[in-house]
């Protein structure tokens, strides 16, 4: 029994990450998110993709990303945890491309909210980002972790509406 549980996590493992690894896997924007140039109105966006390798059969990274009215660009709202390895703070706040792909795997909007409104929700995201109590931690396990920071943001921020998926691992550290 346990050489077939052996087996299983093995071929998992194996399965779940290709042989070039996660520095080469596409990063790429996923055409999902409208372009700044084309979409004048503010934007409020949420996704979620599975987790790098064998971790994505069972958990997802979900980030955030705002664009203001008439802004020329996003701004990404994330945890990455190997950012505090090298002595940075794990919630990065960056203009970034806000549908890229998470190391190979493709983005799910979870939430979009545009228009009316929409710059004052962003204004209250923004400030609350700013309070995150955990943006010097990381535990994959139980957390804080990249799931903690939306469901958190989404704590401080009811009027958003977001609602994370299950395989969010961690959301629910914070409750």
């Amino acid at each position: 029994m346990h050489r077939k549980i052996g087996l299983l996590i093995t071929a998992l493992v194996l399965t779940g990450c290709s042989s070039d690894g996660w520095r080469t896997a596409s990063r790429e924007p996923a055409g999902i998110a409208p372009s700044p140039a084309d979409t004048p109105e503010a934007v409020v966006q949420a996704y979620a993709a599975d987790a790098w390798g064998w971790r994505g059969y069972f958990a997802v990274h979900t980030w955030i990303a705002t664009k203001p009215s008439h802004a020329d660009s996003y701004t990404v709202y994330e945890v990455i945890g190997w950012r505090e390895k090298r002595g940075l703070p794990v919630l990065r706040i960056a203009q970034d491309a806000p549908d890229r792909y998470w190391y190979g795997a493709r983005p799910e909007l979870l939430l979009d909210r545009r228009g009316e409104g929409i710059d004052q929700l962003i204004k209250k995201i923004e400030a609350a980002a700013k309070t995150y109590p955990w943006k010097h931690e990381y535990r994959v396990f139980p957390g804080p972790n990249s799931n903690t920071f939306p469901a958190w943001l989404a704590d401080q921020v009811p009027e958003l509406g977001l609602k994370l998926p299950w395989r969010a691992i961690g959301s629910g550290w914070a409750d």
